[in-house]
Protein backbone atom coordinates (compact mmCIF):
# COMPACT_ATOMS: atom_id res chain seq x y z
CA UNK A 1 0.00 0.00 0.00
CA UNK A 2 1.09 3.84 -0.39
CA UNK A 3 2.31 5.54 2.41
CA UNK A 4 -0.85 7.23 4.61
CA UNK A 5 -0.23 10.78 4.61
CA UNK A 6 -1.83 11.47 7.76
CA UNK A 7 1.12 9.68 9.27
CA UNK A 8 3.88 10.09 7.02
CA UNK A 9 4.27 13.82 5.92
CA UNK A 10 5.10 14.17 2.20
CA UNK A 11 7.57 16.11 -0.08
CA UNK A 12 6.69 15.44 -3.39
CA UNK A 13 5.57 16.24 -5.94
CA UNK A 14 9.76 15.73 -6.81
CA UNK A 15 11.24 15.08 -10.51
CA UNK A 16 12.51 12.08 -11.33
CA UNK A 17 16.47 13.57 -12.33
CA UNK A 18 16.11 14.55 -8.33
CA UNK A 19 15.56 11.29 -7.12
CA UNK A 20 17.61 9.54 -9.04
CA UNK A 21 20.41 12.17 -7.78
CA UNK A 22 19.41 10.53 -4.25
CA UNK A 23 19.82 7.01 -4.82
CA UNK A 24 23.53 7.44 -6.63
CA UNK A 25 21.72 6.00 -9.84
CA UNK A 26 21.44 8.15 -13.49
CA UNK A 27 17.98 8.56 -14.70
CA UNK A 28 17.02 6.85 -17.65
CA UNK A 29 16.54 8.97 -21.43
CA UNK A 30 13.24 10.20 -22.14
CA UNK A 31 12.12 10.61 -18.35
CA UNK A 32 12.78 14.51 -17.82
CA UNK A 33 9.82 16.20 -16.48
CA UNK A 34 8.26 12.99 -14.54
CA UNK A 35 6.92 14.25 -10.79
CA UNK A 36 6.67 11.56 -7.93
CA UNK A 37 4.49 12.20 -5.14
CA UNK A 38 5.47 9.17 -2.71
CA UNK A 39 6.51 5.23 -2.72
CA UNK A 40 4.17 2.20 -2.32
CA UNK A 41 4.09 -1.69 -3.32
CA UNK A 42 3.69 -2.90 -6.59
CA UNK A 43 0.32 -3.67 -6.07
CA UNK A 44 -0.56 -0.34 -4.56
CA UNK A 45 1.48 2.08 -6.93
CA UNK A 46 -0.07 4.23 -9.42
CA UNK A 47 1.41 6.70 -12.14
CA UNK A 48 2.55 9.49 -9.36
CA UNK A 49 4.46 6.68 -7.17
CA UNK A 50 8.07 5.04 -6.69
CA UNK A 51 7.89 1.33 -6.32
CA UNK A 52 10.66 -1.62 -6.03
CA UNK A 53 11.52 -5.15 -6.87
CA UNK A 54 13.15 -6.82 -3.92
CA UNK A 55 13.21 -10.58 -5.53
CA UNK A 56 12.25 -12.68 -8.58
CA UNK A 57 9.11 -14.19 -7.36
CA UNK A 58 7.63 -10.93 -7.61
CA UNK A 59 7.85 -10.41 -11.11
CA UNK A 60 4.35 -11.27 -11.80
CA UNK A 61 3.55 -8.24 -9.49
CA UNK A 62 6.22 -5.53 -11.51
CA UNK A 63 4.42 -6.86 -14.62
CA UNK A 64 1.23 -6.29 -13.59
CA UNK A 65 1.94 -2.82 -11.59
CA UNK A 66 1.33 1.01 -12.51
CA UNK A 67 3.88 2.06 -10.69
CA UNK A 68 5.37 5.06 -12.15
CA UNK A 69 8.81 4.19 -11.48
CA UNK A 70 10.92 1.10 -9.95
CA UNK A 71 13.70 0.49 -8.19
CA UNK A 72 15.18 -3.02 -9.63
CA UNK A 73 18.46 -4.94 -10.59
CA UNK A 74 19.53 -4.68 -14.24
CA UNK A 75 19.01 -7.98 -14.36
CA UNK A 76 14.73 -7.63 -13.77
CA UNK A 77 14.62 -4.73 -16.24
CA UNK A 78 13.38 -6.24 -18.84
CA UNK A 79 9.68 -7.40 -16.81
CA UNK A 80 9.23 -3.19 -16.52
CA UNK A 81 5.55 -2.66 -18.07
CA UNK A 82 4.84 -0.01 -20.31
CA UNK A 83 4.91 3.52 -19.20
CA UNK A 84 6.89 3.06 -16.23
CA UNK A 85 10.42 3.92 -15.55
CA UNK A 86 13.47 1.80 -14.76
CA UNK A 87 15.82 2.54 -12.15
CA UNK A 88 18.13 0.18 -12.25
CA UNK A 89 20.53 0.24 -8.97
CA UNK A 90 22.85 -2.04 -7.83
CA UNK A 91 21.30 -2.26 -3.97
CA UNK A 92 17.57 -1.80 -5.18
CA UNK A 93 16.96 -1.47 -1.41
CA UNK A 94 19.51 0.66 -0.59
CA UNK A 95 18.34 3.31 -3.08
CA UNK A 96 14.91 2.99 -2.53
CA UNK A 97 15.60 3.17 0.88
CA UNK A 98 16.64 7.06 0.29
CA UNK A 99 14.13 7.72 -2.79
CA UNK A 100 11.75 7.17 0.03
CA UNK A 101 13.42 8.74 2.53
CA UNK A 102 13.45 12.07 0.33
CA UNK A 103 9.81 11.72 -0.40
CA UNK A 104 8.71 11.08 3.36
CA UNK A 105 11.32 12.25 5.34
CA UNK A 106 10.97 12.35 8.93
CA UNK A 107 9.45 15.18 10.83
CA UNK A 108 11.81 18.14 11.71
CA UNK A 109 11.63 19.93 15.02
CA UNK A 110 8.86 22.46 14.76
CA UNK A 111 10.74 24.66 17.69
CA UNK A 112 7.95 24.46 19.80
CA UNK A 113 8.07 24.04 23.79
CA UNK A 114 4.67 23.07 25.51
CA UNK A 115 3.72 25.18 28.61
CA UNK A 116 3.56 21.54 30.40
CA UNK A 117 7.47 20.81 29.70
CA UNK A 118 9.32 21.11 32.96
CA UNK A 119 12.83 22.51 32.17
CA UNK A 120 15.50 22.84 35.06
CA UNK A 121 18.39 25.43 35.83
CA UNK A 122 21.10 25.90 33.73
CA UNK A 123 19.78 23.91 30.58
CA UNK A 124 21.11 24.78 27.35
CA UNK A 125 18.69 24.41 24.39
CA UNK A 126 20.03 24.44 20.53
CA UNK A 127 18.15 26.30 17.84
CA UNK A 128 14.85 25.12 17.23
CA UNK A 129 14.72 22.42 19.62
CA UNK A 130 10.97 21.10 20.06
CA UNK A 131 10.19 19.89 23.76
CA UNK A 132 6.47 18.18 24.19
CA UNK A 133 4.10 17.44 26.64
CA UNK A 134 5.30 17.02 30.15
CA UNK A 135 8.62 16.34 29.09
CA UNK A 136 11.60 16.58 31.68
CA UNK A 137 14.57 17.94 30.88
CA UNK A 138 16.53 18.29 33.98
CA UNK A 139 18.95 20.42 35.58
CA UNK A 140 22.21 21.07 33.45
CA UNK A 141 21.75 19.42 30.46
CA UNK A 142 22.67 20.38 27.03
CA UNK A 143 20.44 19.51 23.87
CA UNK A 144 21.81 20.76 20.03
CA UNK A 145 19.76 22.49 17.57
CA UNK A 146 16.81 20.92 16.33
CA UNK A 147 16.66 18.05 18.78
CA UNK A 148 12.98 16.65 19.69
CA UNK A 149 12.26 15.56 22.74
CA UNK A 150 8.75 13.94 22.96
CA UNK A 151 5.76 13.54 25.51
CA UNK A 152 6.43 12.57 28.73
CA UNK A 153 10.10 11.64 27.71
CA UNK A 154 12.58 12.56 30.44
CA UNK A 155 16.68 13.93 30.23
CA UNK A 156 18.54 13.50 33.01
CA UNK A 157 20.62 16.02 34.91
CA UNK A 158 23.96 17.18 32.61
CA UNK A 159 22.86 14.80 29.57
CA UNK A 160 24.29 15.97 26.37
CA UNK A 161 23.23 15.64 22.96
CA UNK A 162 24.53 16.78 19.64
CA UNK A 163 22.02 18.36 17.12
CA UNK A 164 19.61 16.44 15.28
CA UNK A 165 18.50 14.26 18.39
CA UNK A 166 15.00 12.60 18.57
CA UNK A 167 14.17 11.56 22.28
CA UNK A 168 11.12 10.39 21.93
CA UNK A 169 7.92 9.25 24.22
CA UNK A 170 9.03 7.96 27.32
CA UNK A 171 11.71 7.82 26.80
CA UNK A 172 14.56 8.03 29.30
CA UNK A 173 18.15 9.22 29.43
CA UNK A 174 20.46 9.13 32.42
CA UNK A 175 24.61 9.33 32.89
CA UNK A 176 24.08 9.48 28.78
CA UNK A 177 26.58 11.75 26.08
CA UNK A 178 25.09 11.12 22.51
CA UNK A 179 26.62 12.55 19.19
CA UNK A 180 24.53 14.02 16.93
CA UNK A 181 21.47 12.33 15.14
CA UNK A 182 20.80 10.31 17.77
CA UNK A 183 17.29 8.35 18.30
CA UNK A 184 15.32 6.86 21.43
CA UNK A 185 12.63 5.61 20.42
CA UNK A 186 9.13 5.23 22.63
CA UNK A 187 10.58 3.58 26.14
CA UNK A 188 13.93 3.51 25.57
CA UNK A 189 16.11 3.66 28.56
CA UNK A 190 19.51 4.85 28.74
CA UNK A 191 21.77 4.69 31.66
CA UNK A 192 19.93 2.78 34.11
CA UNK A 193 22.06 0.49 37.11
CA UNK A 194 23.93 -1.47 35.67
CA UNK A 195 23.63 -5.41 37.10
CA UNK A 196 26.30 -5.35 39.38
CA UNK A 197 26.26 -6.48 43.19
CA UNK A 198 28.41 -8.64 45.85
CA UNK A 199 26.48 -11.33 47.52
CA UNK A 200 27.48 -11.15 51.67
CA UNK A 201 27.80 -15.55 53.50
CA UNK A 202 23.94 -14.39 54.62
CA UNK A 203 22.23 -14.06 51.24
CA UNK A 204 22.35 -10.21 51.17
CA UNK A 205 23.11 -8.57 47.76
CA UNK A 206 24.98 -5.30 48.58
CA UNK A 207 24.86 -3.04 45.16
CA UNK A 208 28.08 -2.00 43.75
CA UNK A 209 27.60 1.68 43.21
CA UNK A 210 27.60 2.36 38.78
CA UNK A 211 29.69 5.29 38.04
CA UNK A 212 29.94 5.03 34.55
CA UNK A 213 28.28 6.42 31.97
CA UNK A 214 26.81 5.31 28.37
CA UNK A 215 28.41 7.04 25.40
CA UNK A 216 25.72 6.73 22.00
CA UNK A 217 27.97 7.65 18.69
CA UNK A 218 27.07 9.87 15.67
CA UNK A 219 23.67 8.03 14.34
CA UNK A 220 23.27 5.89 16.98
CA UNK A 221 19.19 4.79 17.04
CA UNK A 222 17.70 2.55 19.96
CA UNK A 223 14.51 0.85 19.86
CA UNK A 224 11.52 0.98 21.31
CA UNK A 225 11.64 -0.79 25.25
CA UNK A 226 15.49 -1.01 24.97
CA UNK A 227 17.37 -1.09 27.59
CA UNK A 228 21.25 0.04 28.01
CA UNK A 229 22.66 0.20 31.54
CA UNK A 230 25.60 2.58 32.34
CA UNK A 231 28.68 1.20 33.02
CA UNK A 232 30.15 0.15 36.68
CA UNK A 233 33.57 1.91 36.41
CA UNK A 234 34.38 2.12 32.55
CA UNK A 235 31.93 3.32 30.14
CA UNK A 236 29.08 1.42 28.07
CA UNK A 237 29.57 2.28 24.69
CA UNK A 238 27.25 2.07 21.57
CA UNK A 239 29.31 3.07 18.82
CA UNK A 240 28.72 5.14 16.18
CA UNK A 241 25.69 4.07 13.10
CA UNK A 242 24.94 1.23 15.02
CA UNK A 243 21.02 -0.01 15.42
CA UNK A 244 19.21 -1.27 18.19
CA UNK A 245 16.02 -3.05 17.39
CA UNK A 246 13.12 -3.10 20.30
CA UNK A 247 13.12 -5.16 23.54
CA UNK A 248 17.03 -5.10 23.11
CA UNK A 249 19.50 -5.33 26.51
CA UNK A 250 22.80 -4.32 26.68
CA UNK A 251 24.55 -4.96 30.32
CA UNK A 252 26.99 -2.62 31.81
CA UNK A 253 30.50 -1.47 30.31
CA UNK A 254 29.44 -3.50 27.03
CA UNK A 255 30.87 -1.84 23.83
CA UNK A 256 29.68 -1.83 20.49
CA UNK A 257 31.74 -0.94 17.61
CA UNK A 258 30.87 1.18 14.60
CA UNK A 259 27.75 -0.13 12.89
CA UNK A 260 26.37 -3.17 14.59
CA UNK A 261 23.25 -4.56 14.45
CA UNK A 262 21.19 -6.26 16.75
CA UNK A 263 18.01 -7.89 16.51
CA UNK A 264 15.10 -7.59 18.98
CA UNK A 265 15.24 -9.34 22.14
CA UNK A 266 18.84 -9.69 22.04
CA UNK A 267 20.57 -9.55 25.02
CA UNK A 268 24.41 -8.96 25.52
CA UNK A 269 25.78 -9.45 29.17
CA UNK A 270 28.28 -6.96 30.81
CA UNK A 271 31.73 -6.32 29.73
CA UNK A 272 31.61 -8.22 26.47
CA UNK A 273 32.90 -6.05 23.52
CA UNK A 274 31.90 -5.89 20.02
CA UNK A 275 34.05 -5.01 16.95
CA UNK A 276 32.73 -3.08 13.91
CA UNK A 277 29.86 -3.94 11.55
CA UNK A 278 28.62 -7.45 14.32
CA UNK A 279 25.29 -8.52 13.85
CA UNK A 280 23.16 -10.31 16.90
CA UNK A 281 19.97 -11.75 15.34
CA UNK A 282 16.86 -12.01 17.48
CA UNK A 283 16.25 -13.63 20.88
CA UNK A 284 20.51 -14.75 20.95
CA UNK A 285 22.36 -13.90 24.26
CA UNK A 286 26.37 -13.29 24.68
CA UNK A 287 27.75 -14.36 27.89
CA UNK A 288 29.62 -11.61 30.00
CA UNK A 289 33.57 -10.41 29.82
CA UNK A 290 33.57 -12.39 25.99
CA UNK A 291 35.43 -10.35 22.09
CA UNK A 292 33.65 -11.19 19.21
CA UNK A 293 35.22 -10.22 16.34
CA UNK A 294 34.57 -7.13 13.76
CA UNK A 295 31.74 -8.53 11.22
CA UNK A 296 31.11 -11.48 13.10
CA UNK A 297 27.65 -12.87 12.93
CA UNK A 298 25.37 -14.44 15.70
CA UNK A 299 22.48 -16.41 14.59
CA UNK A 300 18.82 -16.13 16.44
CA UNK A 301 18.52 -17.91 19.75
CA UNK A 302 21.99 -18.75 19.74
CA UNK A 303 24.08 -18.79 23.17
CA UNK A 304 27.40 -17.72 22.97
CA UNK A 305 29.90 -18.09 25.87
CA UNK A 306 33.19 -18.37 24.32
CA UNK A 307 35.36 -15.24 22.17
CA UNK A 308 34.09 -15.40 18.54
CA UNK A 309 36.80 -14.48 15.94
CA UNK A 310 36.66 -12.02 13.39
CA UNK A 311 34.25 -12.54 10.40
CA UNK A 312 32.65 -15.81 11.82
CA UNK A 313 28.87 -16.78 12.01
CA UNK A 314 28.22 -18.86 15.12
CA UNK A 315 24.73 -20.70 15.07
CA UNK A 316 23.65 -22.74 17.99
CA UNK A 317 23.76 -23.87 21.73
CA UNK A 318 26.27 -23.49 22.46
CA UNK A 319 27.07 -21.21 19.42
CA UNK A 320 29.51 -22.95 17.17
CA UNK A 321 30.53 -22.20 13.67
CA UNK A 322 27.21 -21.96 11.67
CA UNK A 323 27.72 -25.07 9.52
CA UNK A 324 28.78 -27.31 12.52
CA UNK A 325 25.88 -25.67 14.54
CA UNK A 326 23.29 -26.41 11.57
CA UNK A 327 24.70 -29.86 11.11
CA UNK A 328 24.08 -30.88 14.45
CA UNK A 329 20.67 -29.24 14.48
CA UNK A 330 19.92 -31.15 11.14
CA UNK A 331 21.29 -34.56 13.27
CA UNK A 332 18.56 -33.72 16.37
CA UNK A 333 15.99 -33.43 14.12
CA UNK A 334 17.03 -37.14 12.00
CA UNK A 335 17.30 -38.53 15.82
CA UNK A 336 14.03 -36.93 17.24
CA UNK A 337 12.03 -38.70 13.94
CA UNK A 338 13.70 -42.22 14.24
CA UNK A 339 12.89 -42.91 18.39
CA UNK A 340 9.27 -41.48 17.25
CA UNK A 341 9.22 -44.16 14.42
CA UNK A 342 10.77 -46.87 16.91
CA UNK A 343 7.77 -45.98 20.04
CA UNK A 344 5.16 -46.29 16.94
CA UNK A 345 3.39 -49.85 17.27
CA UNK A 346 2.80 -52.46 14.61
CA UNK A 347 -0.04 -52.86 13.12
CA UNK A 348 -1.31 -56.26 12.94
CA UNK A 349 -3.32 -57.33 9.85
CA UNK A 350 -5.90 -60.24 9.80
Amino acid sequence: MAADTRFHAAAGPLPLSCLAAAAGIAPPEGSEGRLFTGVATLQAAGPSDVSFLEGRRWLPSLRESRAGAVVLAAANAGAVPEGTVALVAPSPVLAFARIAALLHPPAAADGRRHPTAVIGEGVVLGEGCEIGPYAVIEDGAVLGARCIVGPHAHVGPNCVFGDECRILSHATATHCVAGHRVTLNPGARIGSEGFGFATTREGEHVTVPQLGRVLLGDGVEVGANTCIDRGSGNDTVIGAGSRLDDQVMIGHNVRLGRGCVIVGQAGISGSTVLGDFVVVAAQAGISGHLTIGSRARVGAKSGVIDDVPEGMDVFGFPAMPAREGLRVAAAMRKLGRSKAAARMPETKSD
